[in-house]
């Protein structure tokens, strides 16, 4: 027996000591490299808001342009003359149909007489269209249009004059 134990110790010695064959161990995997190109958005001014001619009179009112209709209102002492009755702002975009853009519209504070700078209308705010809706899509045939309105403060004899100030809106896509 003892031979027997002797000649297997020898056979697992033997076994040991002789180099195991070694085994390739390597995993792989694929993925795709992606990215999405757009085309340049671009923003043209297509008509200014415009409150139209209106008359001031002793007592302070409102002029206000819709921003989806163009339509005018007033209130108070203003009157607006029919033959001269404004009109929304409207905006063309162009970009990569069926894309989210994001609107902002920096709006100015006053608009200022042209002729003398001291003569301010009190601009109380303007909007967008549909709501004020700041998040569009473009459409199929990658357009969109924005129309711009407000609400001018007209005061108690405001002077004579034409007033102005520059706005700016904004289409970013998201």
């Amino acid at each position: 027996m003892q031979k027997m134990f002797s000649l297997a110790a020898i056979a697992a010695a033997a076994l040991s000591a002789a180099p195991a064959a070694a085994e390739s161990v390597s995993a792989s995997a694929q993925a795709k490299a992606h990215g999405v190109i757009l085309q340049p958005l671009t923003l043209t001014r297509i008509e200014d808001l415009d409150f139209g001619t209106v008359i001031a009179s002793s007592t302070a009112g409102t002029v206000t342009i819709n921003a989806d209709t163009s339509a005018r209102t007033t209130t108070g002492g203003v009157t607006g003359v029919p033959n001269y009755p404004g009109q929304r702002g409207l905006f063309g975009g162009a970009g990569t149909a069926f894309q989210p853009v994001v609107l902002t519209l920096k709006a100015p504070s006053v608009l200022v007489s042209e002729s003398n700078p001291s003569d301010i209308i009190e601009v109380e705010e303007m909007v967008l269209d549909n709501n004020n809706q700041t998040d569009r899509t473009i459409n199929s045939t990658a357009a969109f249009f924005v129309g711009v309105g407000g609400t001018f403060n007209i005061a108690a004899s405001q002077p004579n004059g034409s007033y102005s100030a520059p706005f700016e809106l904004t289409a970013e896509y998201q």
